[in-house]
């Protein structure tokens, strides 16, 4: 993340002033496997990071592309328990996706699927864990924070033997509702899929964080997992039908209106510390 969007730090220095989003960068990995989860998000200084037309630096960790394989070189701590996550992530694309698309109305946020389908490699030192299996790639960009323009999105990927479907749907700050619904084949092509409002999910049973995903008319979505609960954010498993496909998905859902809450700002750094890197 160049200009972490959910760093406290990043908030308060751009409170009265416009701030440099390239001082608050960050290498967000959620790690999961069936001994349990690790998860880091250190924010780091502009001195920390180092750019190149096919390379990227922040702190210890890396991203580089060779052409056809993007490969993550991590080498993080988790908070607040110091455990180390260290190794690669490597991701080939079937193909590279160069349409960005407006989030809402306002034309100031945009998402682009980079890679919708692809291939990725997990071979992790610390924890020792890997595997191999399907993957997604994409970018999110803007020229105002997210809690600015939304009070709310929900997003979803899912596989098919058809290609990948991915979902968003929420709200905005002036209260309009937006759904996209889009199937991407495996050449790359891409067509619309009937969107909604949305169905409701179960709210998470910590934080109370509510849930939706788009779906096909009678079709009923069904929680599989929680895989994060936090207080404005969640990640899940779901599974719900859309063109009379049943589809099991990543799903996460965002409330920018508790990101918002001072409390919860003052929370996250014990969560997002902000290290600078010392070699």
């Amino acid at each position: 993340m160049l200009g972490n969007v959910f760093s406290p730090y990043y908030a308060f220095a751009r409170r009265h002033t416009p701030a440099d989003p390239l001082n608050h960068c960050a290498m967000n990995v959620a790690l999961y496997t069936r001994r349990g989860k690790r998860w880091s998000m250190t924010e780091r200084p502009r001195h920390d990071l180092r750019r190149a037309p096919t390379r990227l630096d922040i702190g210890p960790s890396s991203v580089s592309w060779n052409g056809n394989c993007l490969t993550f070189a991590i080498d993080e701590f988790c908070v607040p328990l110091p455990m180390r996550l260290k190794g690669k992530i490597r991701v080939h694309p079937s193909y590279i996706g160069e349409t960005a698309t407006p989030l809402g109305p306002s034309g100031l946020h945009w998402w682009m699927p980079i890679a919708p389908r692809a291939r990725v490699e997990v071979d992790f030192e610390q924890p020792d864990t890997n595997w191999s299996g399907n993957g997604y790639l994409d970018c999110n960009f803007g020229e105002q924070p997210l809690e600015a323009a939304f009070k709310q999105w929900n997003w979803s990927r899912g596989h098919t033997a058809s290609g990948t479907t991915i979902f968003y749907n929420g709200t905005t700050r002036d209260g309009d509702r937006f759904g996209l619904a889009r199937l991407y084949d495996e050449s790359g092509s891409q067509r619309d899929l009937p969107s909604n409002d949305g169905a409701d999910l179960p709210a998470t049973t910590i934080w109370r964080v509510k849930r939706s995903t788009i779906c096909d008319t009678a079709a009923k979505p069904r929680l599989v997992k929680t895989l994060e609960d936090t207080p404005f954010y969640a990640r899940s498993i779901i599974e719900t039908t859309s063109a009379g496909d049943r589809l099991s998905m990543v799903h996460e859902s965002l409330s920018l209106d508790r990101f918002s809450s001072p409390v919860v700002r003052a929370m996250l750094p014990f969560r997002m510390p902000r290290w600078r890197y010392s070699p």
